[in-house]
Parts: structure tokens; C-alpha cells; sequence
């Protein structure tokens, strides 16, 4: 019988474990030392001194500990308005510094058309013009007579006041008109005489009147303002509208430490291709297909321009496009520009009673009309109730202009 015997089974050992590679074992004594050092470094915060002899690591430390502590007090009951002030500082300077920037920009663009021949347009030494925070050019005409006496009565300053209102707080107000078509004639002698009696007109030495003329006249106006007045605003306004020239003042003086400002009630309205229709714009092939609307723009009631950008549309306006509206036409010029357009809606607000509420509630208007009319409607005739109701008050562009 064959017997079998049991193979001897081999002994079986404990597993032993992987050998830790060279990078586990470098991590694992970095991890010890770092935390032989916290726990070392903790040792020596909660150790009171020895002596005030004492010296070493451990007193080192304590005295490190201290400063980073007070550093942080100081920090932490500072963080609310100190770190915010010094952030605002911060951002002023920036912005007064572009600001300077792009007024140099404007002199040199200036500077090198001179020296080219430029496009036809001179523009006096800046030292040489008279300073001014903001010139309100009142948009006008010669069949305006009755509109242009509603304004004096209630908005705008007669006189001495007037006078006074441009050399102490830099507020300039003009009446803007160009010449009749035959110069000369009964219509412009007649301008000519209110002039020198009121002493509130711009006359635009080469501009013709016409309603379909807007466009030329606007960037004729923004010239001669240019070449009349160094200005850190230029407003146009139609004299159908009522204006607060102390909110006006105060709204614009929000803007004045930023360069190439665009401020108006930005819309973006139709392009209308019908012919007949108000608002028709020969050109709407140029904005796309039909139904398309207009680039973003202000409206043309009232709006204001920073000084640059009121150099570059005198320096540049003979090849200036000129659409059918002038508000649109104004976009167009600034549209492919660095320019920060500000849609500032205390410039559009309704007559009354939506002004009124508005002044009620402590917001007061910049400039008021009707949307339905372009303007007041009946203006001559309202004038005085909306100034009456929306009015911001005889002394206000004085306390107002005394900010700016």
C-alpha cells in the first residue's frame, strides 16, 4: 500500500509592507518638523517672559507676536474706512490722471492739424480763452422771439445775474442762432439789436437757419463754443425746455473727473424709411435692413459734451457726417470713439405732474418737457407753471455752482 506522505507546507510569514518611496519619506519629515515648529512656536507665545534679560528664540518670538498683533488691531479697526478711503483716493487720482491724459491727447491732436494745414478750422491758444465749468447753449430761432423771452422770465438769469452767474461760478448761458439767408436783412439786424441788449446770443458767423440744417448747426455751435469759451462742458438745449441750472450744474460735476463724457436720456429709436413721416431718415439704408434701429444716442432735447470731445467735433467738422436728425448725427460722430456714455435721466424728465412729485420727493429735475412734443408743448403759454412747479429755486445754482 502505497503510502503518501505530507509534504511539508512552507512557513508562512507576517506581510510585510511596502517599502515608503524617497518622496513619502521627504513629506513625512517635512510634516514633522513644521509641526515640531508650531507646537514650539505656541510653547514660546504662552510662556510668560524670565526676565526682561531674558533672551533667545522663545522672547524673539513673543516680541514678533506682539507687532503682528497691534498690526492687526490696527487693521481691523481701521478695515471699514480706511481701506475704503484709501481706495476712493486711489481712484480719483486715476481718473484725474486719464482725464489729464486725453486733454494732452486732444492739445497734441490740436497742435499737429495746425502744423498740417488742419481741415480748415483754427482753434485759439487755451490760455488765451476765458475759463468756464459748463456752457448751456439754448438752441434757437428767429421765429423763436416769444420763446426765447419765456426762458428769461423763468429759468434763465437776466442781466447782471447773468454776467455774475458766468464770472463766479462759471456757468455760461447763450441763446445760439446762426444768420437768415439773405445777411443782413431785417431778421438778423433785428437779432443783432436784442443782442446787444441782452448780451445772452452766440451768433454762428457761417451758419445759414433752416430746420433741415440742424445737424450743421450743432456742430457749428460746439465749434464756435470751443473757440469762445475753455470749458469743462458744453451743453445744447432746445428753448422748449425747462432746465434747473443748479441740478444741471450738480449732475455734470459728477463727471467732470472723467474724460470723453457723453451725458444725455440715451435711447434707441426706429430708423424710419418711409418718406412723408416725421423723423424720415434719407440715408436708413446705411443701418441695415429695414425695421432696424438706431445705435444708442442721446436724445436731442438737451445733452452735454466733455470738453475733448467737443474739440474733436470742432477740429474735425467738415468731414463730419451729417444725418437727417441731429441727435443722430451727434451719436454717429462719437460713437466709434473711447467715450463713456452716461444715460442720465434726471435730463428727461416729464412736465408736470411727474417733475413735481419728483421735486416733492427731494429729486429734482435737471431738465423737464414732453415726450409727445419733443419738447414743452405750448411752451410760451406753460413755461412759467412748470417753473413754478418744478422750479429748483432762485439761489440753488448758486449754492449748487459753489460745489463745482
Amino acid at each position: 500500500m502505497a503510502l503518501t506522505e505530507r509534504q511539508p507546507q512552507p512557513e508562512k510569514k507576517a506581510p510585510r509592507g511596502r517599502p515608503m518611496s524617497g518622496k513619502a519619506v521627504v513629506m513625512l519629515c517635512a510634516t514633522s518638523f513644521f509641526v515640531g515648529l508650531l507646537l514650539s512656536g505656541r510653547m514660546a507665545l504662552l510662556a510668560p517672559p524670565s526676565s526682561e534679560t531674558s533672551t533667545g528664540h522663545g522672547s524673539g518670538i513673543a516680541l514678533f507676536a506682539d507687532e503682528c498683533d497691534q498690526s492687526r488691531r490696527k487693521l481691523d479697526e481701521g478695515k471699514p474706512n480706511d481701506i475704503m478711503k484709501e481706495v476712493s483716493r486711489t481712484h480719483q487720482a486715476i481718473q484725474s490722471l486719464d482725464k489729464s491724459v486725453s486733454s494732452l491727447e486732444m492739445e497734441l491732436a490740436v497742435e499737429r492739424a495746425k502744423q498740417n494745414g488742419g481741415l480748415g478750422v483754427s482753434l485759439p491758444s487755451r490760455g488765451r480763452l476765458p475759463k468756464a465749468f459748463v456752457v448751456v447753449g439754448i438752441n434757437t430761432a428767429f421765429s423763436s422771439k416769444r420763446r426765447q423771452d419765456s426762458l428769461r422770465d423763468t429759468w434763465v438769469p437776466r442781466g447782471e445775474r447773468l454776467r455774475r452767474l458766468e464770472k463766479d461760478k462759471g456757468v455760461v448761458v447763450r441763446f445760439v442762432i446762426g444768420h437768415s439767408a439773405t445777411p443782413g436783412g431785417a431778421l438778423d439786424r433785428a437779432v443783432d439789436a436784442e443782442a446787444a441788449a441782452t448780451g445772452d446770443f452766440l451768433r454762428l458767423a457761417d451758419h445759414v437757419e433752416g430746420y433741415h440744417e440742424l445737424s450743421a448747426k450743432t456742430r457749428a455751435y460746439f465749434a464756435a463754443a470751443v473757440a469762445t469759451w475753455d470749458a469743462e462742458f458744453y451743453v445744447k438745449v432746445d428753448d422748449d425746455v425747462h432746465v434747473n441750472l443748479g441740478m444741471l450744474a450738480a449732475r455734470l460735476a459728477k463727471y467732470r473727473d472723467r474724460p470723453r463724457v457723453y451725458v444725455g436720456c440715451m435711447k434707441s429709436g426706429p430708423v424710419l424709411s418711409q418718406k412723408g413721416v416725421k423723423y424720415y431718415e434719407p440715408e436708413y439704408w446705411k443701418f441695415g435692413d429695414e425695421g432696424n434701429k438706431y445705435f444708442r444716442h442721446a436724445t436731442g432735447q438737451i445733452y452735454a459734451v466733455s470738453r475733448d470731445l467737443a474739440s474733436y467735433i470742432s477740429i474735425n467738422q467738415p468731414i463730419l457726417h451729417r444725418f437727417a436728425n441731429e441727435d443722430v448725427s451727434l451719436g454717429a460722430w462719437l460713437i466709434g470713439l473711447e467715450v463713456e456714455h452716461v444715460d442720465d435721466r434726471s435730463l428727461c424728465c416729464a412736465t408736470p405732474p411727474d417733475c413735481e412729485w419728483k421735486k416733492q420727493a427731494g429729486n429734482v429735475c435737471a431738465a423737464s418737457f414732453d415726450w409727445s412734443c419733443s419738447g414743452i408743448c405750448k411752451s410760451v403759454d406753460r413755461m412759467r407753471a412748470i417753473h413754478s412747479a418744478c422750479g429748483e429755486g432762485d439761489g440753488a445754482v448758486w449754492s449748487a455752482a459753489a460745489a463745482i
